[in-house]
């Protein structure tokens, strides 16, 4: 299989694999056990210096060298869009993407997980991103990587923040239970 996505439970790695699996693009998944620490030696190593996951081997001859190593989601998710997924053919629709799954990755992201930022930028955010998810998917007419980076980290609310009160934002619960439905994240986040 061309396309190897290395990861732990409870990763990052979920992301690319919920994209790969609502998309059907084949791949190998290279479960690390994080507890040993095998994230952080060879050969993890030579794909991840830095040792953290996930990371993506996508081994093709007509790639340089036959082989790509990438890693941060956000880059793995940029890269299967517009390689295999049939999304960024141009370089309008690679910069909405690349906006929106930025977004997720450094905005939203911090104001969920930094407690600091939660108190203070969480609400904006929500209201705001609760208007835009209010118009359907946020790249068009169907769902995309954008979907996915920014729906992943909503869906994470109910899991790791079941005390917030997301009444104030109806479009956002309303996309965290479609996202829980969609057969595809029920794959790969199971029984989280």
């Amino acid at each position: 299989m061309p396309l190897s996505l290395y990861g732990g439970a409870r990763s990052r790695a979920s992301m690319p694999r919920w994209y790969m699996e609502e998309k059907g693009i084949p791949y190998a998944w290279q479960l690390l056990d994080m507890e040993a620490g095998e994230h952080r030696r060879e050969p993890f190593t030579h794909i991840n210096p830095f040792g953290k996951v996930p990371a993506l081997v996508d081994e093709d001859p007509a790639l340089p060298g036959g082989r790509l190593q990438l890693f941060e989601s956000g880059a793995i998710l940029l890269y299967l869009a517009e390689r295999y997924g049939g999304e960024c053919q141009t370089a309008a629709e690679r910069g909405l993407a690349q906006q929106w799954v930025l977004f997720a990755n450094a905005t939203l992201a911090t104001a969920l997980f930094v407690p600091s930022n939660r108190e203070r930028e969480f609400p904006r955010l929500m209201e705001v991103l609760d208007g835009q998810l209010a118009a359907g998917p946020l790249l068009g007419q169907s769902w995309s990587v954008a979907d996915c980076a920014v729906n992943a980290y909503l869906a994470y609310l109910p899991i790791f923040f079941p005390q917030i009160d997301l009444s104030p934002y109806p479009h956002v619960q309303a996309t965290i239970a479609a996202t829980q439905q969609r057969p595809a994240y029920q794959t790969v986040m199971g029984g989280r």
